[in-house]
């Protein structure tokens, strides 16, 4: 068991659901899951931690499925086009997507103590940058939520 969500949970079933999801994504649009996007989507997913591309290069590198940037870079691409993985832009970094049921718009709470990444969703059009764009007739078509901050764990673990 690990932690995901800042909850405990089966933390194989959870790789192995995700997978076969993206799996099922792919065939269903007649796109191709290659081996290496695969082991890619797992390591991120294997992870419940953001990573840059030369970390998941390091282990493409390890396990024989590629050196260079481009290997993961296009990867990445892929998955981050059909939303398997998020960008999270101030970490410059990449995480696998927890709701690949459907989409949605993803907000990212970052343990600065643990680098645990957790994903939740909000809705864009709500709230105060909702407000905002009703005013100036803006249509919100994607946003970036970052919060840094501690998650239960680490603040329990601060002293008081």
């Amino acid at each position: 068991m690990t932690t995901m969500a800042f909850e405990t949970h089966d933390h194989a079933q959870c790789i192995s659901e995700a997978l076969t999801s993206a799996e099922r994504f792919c065939a269903d649009r007649r796109l191709q899951m290659t081996p290496v996007r695969r082991r890619v989507l797992e390591i991120l997913l294997e992870a419940h931690r953001a990573m840059g591309a030369y970390d998941i290069l390091d282990r493409l590198r390890d396990e024989g499925l590629g050196s260079q940037p481009p290997v993961a870079y296009r990867a990445l691409e892929f998955l981050t086009t059909h939303g398997f993985v998020h960008r999270i832009e101030g970490l410059n970094a990449f995480i696998a997507c927890t709701h690949l049921d459907h989409g949605h718009a993803p907000a990212f709470l970052i343990c600065r103590a643990c680098e645990r990444v957790v994903e939740a969703e909000v809705d864009p059009a709500a709230g105060e940058l909702g407000r905002a764009a009703n005013a100036a007739g803006f249509a919100i078509e994607r946003t970036v939520r970052e919060a840094i901050g501690l998650c239960p764990a680490c603040a329990s673990a601060q002293p008081a």
